[in-house]
């Protein structure tokens, strides 16, 4: 029996549900580029909806492998719309702030703040400074070309993350097919940062099981993602 319309659309959902994770691994390679997290957001939903729509199970390919290129086009979208950036409302008054107090600081002073005292002066984190100074100067270009009338396309530098996106993804699967002690010893190891003697303390090891084991493991991993 041939699949219901609604049971399509069904199976759609499902599959933009599970892959949610996706948009937000995308979003924060541009997370500080002077653009709010929920434009980003909502631009990477429209690219999952879009490689959801496309995807041909058929030609071999992971979803995820398909996704990921669609969400990101989507995603530099935003930063390629009229050539511009578009700075949120927030990043701009404070770059009018830091200028203003910059101005004064070096009449009185002979120099500029430096992030540190700007960060205690408005009492905004250090990385908020340094996203409002970003926002405040002039954007490189992101893709070095020239728009139909001559003019030199001006945008903001945002690297590829295709590439470090889809290895991210492979390593994810990878671990996750490990059995249950072998995904705890890598996620000691490498996201707690333990050492082998501390690994095998948790895990009621010796150091030297440890060490052998993690060499079988990461040989296994590299292996999968070969694939």
């Amino acid at each position: 029996m041939s699949e219901s319309r609604g049971d399509i659309i069904g199976d759609k959902n499902s599959l933009a549900q599970k892959h949610m994770g996706l948009v937000h691994s995308c979003c924060k390679h541009f997370t500080g580029k002077g653009v709010e997290y929920e434009e980003l957001f909502s631009a990477g939903c429209l690219g999952l909806a879009k490689a959801v729509e496309r995807f041909d199970e058929s030609r071999g390919l992971k979803f995820s492998t398909y996704a990921v290129p669609v969400i990101l086009g989507e995603i530099k979208r935003i930063f390629r719309d009229g050539g511009s950036v578009r700075v949120s409302r927030t990043l701009k008054e404070l770059s009018m702030k830091i200028c203003r107090l910059n101005t004064e600081y070096e009449k009185n002073n002979g120099r500029e703040m430096s992030v540190t005292e700007l960060s205690q002066a408005l009492n905004v984190s250090e990385d908020k400074i340094c996203e409002a100074l970003s926002a405040g100067s002039s954007p490189l270009s992101l893709n070095a070309d020239y728009d139909d009338e001559g003019n030199f396309r001006i945008d903001i530098p945002v690297s590829d993350s295709q590439e470090e996106i889809t290895e991210r993804l492979s390593l994810n699967d990878a671990i996750a097919e490990l059995d249950e002690r072998d995904r705890q010893i890598i996620h000691l190891r490498y996201f707690q940062n333990k050492t082998q003697s501390q690994t095998a303390d948790c895990l009621a090891m010796t150091q030297v099981q440890i060490s052998r084991r993690e060499r079988k493991i990461l040989a296994l991993i590299r292996e999968k993602m070969s694939v």
